[in-house]
């Protein structure tokens, strides 16, 4: 039986001026400076095969997604975007500081979510509904290689959730350009709903001329 693999790639990054700040649904594209590091990444490293890219619609995943995969259309899917902070758009944690709310949503109240937002819980549900279908069609059509271009909450609730070995979110964490590939074995899958994270990515070309 066949295994698929799927391979989580962070987007580039975003100008430093919003860096600390919670920037969810807010459509930021790539600073000229994380443009150039995918570029350079891309030059210097081996992204893997995809013969299907999918992104999350927002600039910074679009781009980052066409600066990889150049030669494949991607497929923009609304559920990979990151979590809808709200009225905390923009926001850090030390403007947030004194909202009650915010400090339940913080400690990980799944019930509270940022006013105007999505909480834990929807989010987590979204996503992972989406990545499931995802998973599926693959199988359905016999795609064995995918690469899903998305944001770095995304990816790590993804890998915490079905990603063997089991890890906290914050485990998973990595730099902009960089991310993780699973493979996904139908039998193991259709039984436990896990795939096993196999590599991290890019990886270093070999020059070997031989």
């Amino acid at each position: 039986m066949k295994s698929y693999y799927i391979h989580l790639i962070r987007h580039g990054a975003i100008s430093d001026t919003l860096k600390g700040r919670y920037i969810g649904a807010t459509d930021v594209p790539l600073s000229s400076q994380g443009e150039n590091e995918i570029r350079k990444l891309a030059a210097l490293y081996d992204y893997p095969y995809a013969k299907a890219v999918f992104t999350s619609p927002l600039k910074r995943c679009t781009q980052t997604a066409r600066i990889i995969y150049p030669e494949t259309e991607p497929l923009v899917i609304d559920q990979l975007s990151e979590c809808h902070f709200g009225e905390w758009e923009n926001k850090t944690a030390d403007e947030l500081k004194d909202d009650n709310t915010f400090k339940k949503w913080l400690a990980g109240d799944t019930s509270v979510k940022p006013p105007r937002g999505e909480s834990n819980a929807d989010f987590v549900r979204r996503i992972c509904v989406m990545f499931e279908s995802i998973v599926d069609g693959l199988m359905k059509t016999g795609t064995t290689d995918a690469a899903i271009i998305t944001h770095g909450g995304v990816m790590n609730t993804l890998l915490a959730v079905y990603g063997l070995p089991q890890a906290k979110p914050f485990e998973w964490a990595c730099d902009c350009g960089y991310g993780y590939s699973l493979r996904v074995t139908p039998m193991l899958w259709m039984r436990d709903k896990v795939a096993e994270v196999y590599d991290r990515i890019p990886k270093e070309r070999d020059n070997d001329d031989d």
